[in-house]
């Protein structure tokens, strides 16, 4: 007997963004078969959000707009990096939100602080990215290792921060009788 694959839609065609959506689905469910599809969806916020609460309804816009471009697909994931001020500094993180037919769970990545030289960039209206890339005199780090790779010299990198925060907006599907009720993807 063959095995369903289940099908996810990526709300980015980043290919970081992808294997870290993929390396957490797998990690989670090891036992199940996932096909992933990228789909270029917009955020419905800024390039750069600026704030917590706007990079987690980016990640909300994304997974909502890959739902209703792909409806026929049995997940849907959405990831947003965003950066926040905290402290007299600006901290940078994701929010991954994943939804199924009959699930939904949401998660945010870890948080780290940006050098001055790269905040003062993003405060000036430039993506983190493209800050990055300033700073760093790199080119299109953000489908590398990130800021974070950057700054670790790879001993962290973008992948592994998103794919922690993938597995942990999946906890309720791993634990669905203890989220029933709670998780229906009907609203955000």
């Amino acid at each position: 007997m063959m095995k369903k694959v289940f099908t996810v839609v990526v709300a980015s065609k980043n290919p970081v963004k992808m294997a870290a959506a993929k390396a957490g689905l797998q990690r989670m469910f090891p036992e199940q078969q996932f096909k992933l599809v990228p789909v270029s969806v917009p955020s419905g916020v800024a390039d750069q959000p600026m704030s917590d609460e706007e990079t987690l309804q980016g990640a909300l816009n994304r997974v909502q707009n890959a739902a209703a471009a792909m409806p026929e697909a049995d997940y849907w994931i959405g990831l947003e990096g965003g950066v926040s001020a905290m402290y007299d500094e600006l901290a940078a993180f994701a929010w991954i939100v994943v939804w199924s037919p009959n699930c939904k769970g949401r998660a945010r990545s870890g948080t780290f602080f940006l050098p001055k030289a790269v905040s003062v960039l993003v405060e000036q209206g430039v993506e983190l990215g493209v800050a990055d890339d300033m700073v760093f005199s790199r080119k299109n780090s953000k489908q590398a290792g990130g800021a974070i790779g950057l700054l670790t010299d790879n001993v962290l990198d973008r992948k592994a921060l998103y794919e922690q925060a993938v597995m942990l907006a999946l906890v309720p599907f791993k634990n669905a009788d203890l989220y029933a009720g709670a998780t229906q993807p009907a609203s955000t």
